[in-house]
C-alpha cells in the first residue's frame, strides 16, 4: 500500500489544524452557514436530515487493518457505533457533531486519511478495480497510476472550483471491475499494435438525472502523457462546462453538446501545448511509486483446488459461499475473498465498529494486513492462502460477513436515501431489506444466478440504478413513495444503461414487482443464460406484462 511521506503528512495535518479554526468561528457565530458551507464541504462535511455526514476518501479502495481501526474508533466514540461505506469506496459517518469535526480529522490524520476533495465541486476520490495488483486477468496493477494522478489533483489549484463535481476510475484489467464507462474520466489500461502499455480514454460517463455511458476519445495513450492528457480534458471541461445550470453542468452534457469529434479535437488542441511540458511522468517516477505496491512475501504453495473441492462436497453453504464469494488470485495457492456486507437486517454496505476491528484483526492474520472497498459496498480480502479458506469462513460467519451472494440478487447496491439524506425522495434501505428477505433462500438465489439489483432513493442516482441489471428508483408522489423500475442496465465491460418499464409502483407492490420480473426471467431463459443475455434476447415486453399484470 501507498505510505504518506513527510509532504503528505503535513499537507494533511495543516488542513485539520486549518479546519479547526474555521470550525470555531462557525461555532462562535463569527461565519454564518453560507460562509462555512464551501469550507466545511472541502473537508467532506454535509449537512444531511438528522446531522453532519462525514465522507472519508479510501484512495482506490485501498485499506489497511491499522486505517480500519482507526475508523472503529471513530464510529464508536463519534458516531453511532457504525459507518457506511459507499459506491466511491469511501466510508461516510452520517451522526456527526460538528463540534468533533476537527478531532475525527485529527484522528485519520494519524493513519494516514483525510477527507479533503470528498465532496464539493472538484476531482473526488479516484476509484479502481478492488482486485488490483491480484487478479489474474489483470494487464498491469493500475494502482502505481491511480496515485499518481491522485497526487497531481490533489488542492490542484486549476481544478478546485470546477463546474460540478468530477470522477475519475481506473482500471488494469480487460474485464471491467471499476465502472470506467460510467465516470466523467474512465482509464482502461490496454496495449497498442507494438505490445506498449498505455490507457483507453473515456469521457463523458455519468449517472443522475442524465445519464450517458462514456465515450472513447482516445484508444491507446502512452504512460509517459496521462497527466498532461488529463489536464487537457479538464481545462476544456474547465472553460466550457455549464455554471449557470446544475443540472447541466457535468463533463457528459458538455461531450453530448459538443459531440464526442469536436470534444476531442479541442481536448488534442489543448495537449499539444501540454504533452511534452513538466507534465510528462518520467519511468522514474512510476517506478518508485510502484515500489510502494511491492507485492507481500508469498510464500511458495501448491494450488489446493482440488482439497478444497472436497470439503465443499460435504457443506453446500460453504460450497456457494466458495462459488460466489472467492476469486481466482494470480499466485498459486492463493485466493481472493470478498466479504459481503449484505444481509437481513442491515443496511447495505454499513459494519458496526465491532465488525471493523475484528475485520482488522482477521486480515492481519490471514491477508497481510489489507484490505479493500469495492464500488459494491462490501469489501475485500486480496492475499488469502487456500489453505485458510475454511478457517476464515467460519469466523467471517461469527460476524455476519459470510452470505454467499457477492453478485447475486441480494448483494445489492443501495444509497441510504430518505433514511439520511436530505436529497432524497423515497426511502431504499427498507425496500433492500424486503428484497433480501424474498431471496434469502441461499439455493434460490444461487439458481437465480448473477444477477445485479441496484436502488437509489432519488435522481441523483448514488445508488446507480441505471446501470444495475435491475434498477430501482425511489419517487415521491402525493406525499407517498413510489418505485420506477429499469431492466437491462451494467456497469461492466459492455456498460449500457436501463430501460424503464413504466410507471412506479407503490412501496407495498414494489418488491413483489421485483418478484415478478425475476420469475419471468427464470420462466423464459435459456439454459444457464444470465440476466442480461435473456433480456437483450427477448426485449422489455415479457417482463413488462408480468409487472403489470401481477400487480
Amino acid at each position: 500500500m501507498y505510505r504518506y511521506d513527510e509532504f503528505d503528512q503535513q499537507l494533511v495535518s495543516e488542513r485539520v489544524e486549518e479546519f479547526r479554526q474555521q470550525v470555531a468561528r462557525r461555532l462562535n457565530g463569527e461565519l454564518n452557514e453560507d460562509k462555512f458551507k464551501p469550507l466545511r464541504l472541502m473537508n467532506g462535511l454535509y449537512l444531511q436530515l438528522h446531522a453532519y455526514m462525514l465522507r472519508i476518501n479510501v484512495p482506490y479502495g485501498c485499506l489497511s487493518s491499522k486505517q480500519l481501526r482507526g475508523l472503529a474508533h471513530i464510529a464508536r466514540v463519534y458516531d453511532k457505533g457504525f459507518g457506511h461505506f459507499t459506491t466511491r469506496q469511501n466510508l461516510q459517518f452520517n451522526w456527526i457533531k460538528l463540534e468533533d469535526a476537527p478531532d475525527i480529522l485529527t484522528t485519520l490524520a494519524e493513519v494516514e486519511m483525510h477527507c479533503i476533495q470528498s465532496s464539493g465541486n472538484c476531482i473526488r476520490n479516484i476509484t479502481s478495480d478492488q482486485y488490483a495488483g491480484r487478479a489474474k486477468d489483470e494487464i498491469k496493477d493500475p494502482r502505481v497510476y491511480c496515485e499518481i494522478i491522485r497526487q497531481w489533483y490533489t488542492l490542484h489549484p486549476e481544478f478546485a472550483y470546477l463546474p460540478r463535481k468530477f470522477k475519475i476510475a481506473v482500471t488494469g484489467s480487460p474485464n471491467d471491475r471499476a465502472a470506467v464507462k460510467v465516470h466523467d474520466i474512465g482509464l482502461r489500461m490496454c496495449f497498442n499494435d507494438t505490445e506498449e502499455l498505455g490507457f483507453e480514454v473515456i469521457v463523458g460517463g455519468g449517472q443522475g438525472r442524465t445519464p450517458h455511458i462514456g465515450k472513447t476519445i482516445r484508444n491507446w495513450l502512452p504512460e509517459k502523457d496521462l497527466l498532461s492528457y488529463l489536464e487537457a480534458i479538464l481545462r476544456i471541461y474547465n472553460l466550457y462546462g455549464r455554471r449557470d445550470n446544475i443540472y447541466k453542468a457535468r463533463i457528459k452534457i458538455l461531450v453530448n453538446h459538443l459531440g464526442i469529434d469536436e470534444f476531442c479535437r479541442q481536448v488534442d488542441e489543448e495537449w499539444e501545448n501540454l504533452k511534452n511540458g513538466t507534465l510528462q511522468i518520467p519511468q522514474k517516477e512510476i517506478d518508485r511509486i510502484n515500489a510502494y505496491f511491492a507485492p507481500p512475501a508469498y510464500e511458495r504453495l501448491d494450488n489446493l483446488q482440488a482439497e478444497t473441492n472436497d470439503l465443499r462436497k460435504t457443506n453446500y453453504e460453504f460450497d456457494a459461499w466458495m462459488n460466489s464469494n472467492v476469486a481466482e488470485h494470480k499466485i498459486s495457492g492463493y485466493a481472493i475473498v470478498n466479504l459481503s456486507l449484505k444481509g437481513l437486517g442491515r443496511p447495505p454496505g454499513d459494519l458496526t465498529d465491532t465488525q471493523m476491528d475484528a475485520v482488522a484483526d482477521l486480515a492481519d492474520r490471514y491477508s497481510f494486513g489489507e484490505l479493500r472497498v469495492n464500488h459494491r459496498q462490501n469489501l475485500v480480502f486480496v492475499d488469502v492462502k487456500q489453505s485458510d479458506l475454511r478457517e476464515l469462513w467460519h469466523k467471517l460467519k461469527a460476524l455476519d460477513l459470510a452470505t454467499a451472494n457477492i453478485g447475486h440478487a441480494t448483494d445489492m447496491i443501495c444509497c441510504p436515501g430518505l433514511d439520511y439524506c436530505s436529497l432524497a425522495s423515497a426511502r431504499s434501505i427498507p425496500i433492500a431489506d424486503q428484497i433480501t428477505k424474498r431471496f434469502e433462500n441461499l439455493q434460490h438465489l444461487h439458481a437465480i444466478g448473477d444477477l445485479t439489483i441496484n436502488i437509489s432513493g432519488c435522481v441523483n442516482a448514488c445508488g446507480h440504478h441505471h446501470v444495475g441489471n435491475i434498477g430501482i428508483l425511489g419517487m415521491e408522489k402525493d406525499g407517498k413513495e413510489y418505485y420506477q423500475f429499469t431492466l437491462g442496465g451494467s456497469s461492466g465491460q459492455n456498460a449500457s444503461l436501463g430501460d424503464r418499464t413504466g410507471p412506479g409502483l407503490s412501496a407495498d407492490l414494489a418488491v413483489a414487482g421485483i418478484e415478478s420480473i425475476v420469475n419471468t426471467y427464470l420462466d423464459i431463459r435459456n439454459d444457464g443464460e444470465p440476466f442480461l443475455d435473456t433480456y437483450n434476447r427477448v426485449g422489455m415486453n415479457p417482463f413488462k406484462e408480468a409487472l403489470y399484470d401481477n400487480n
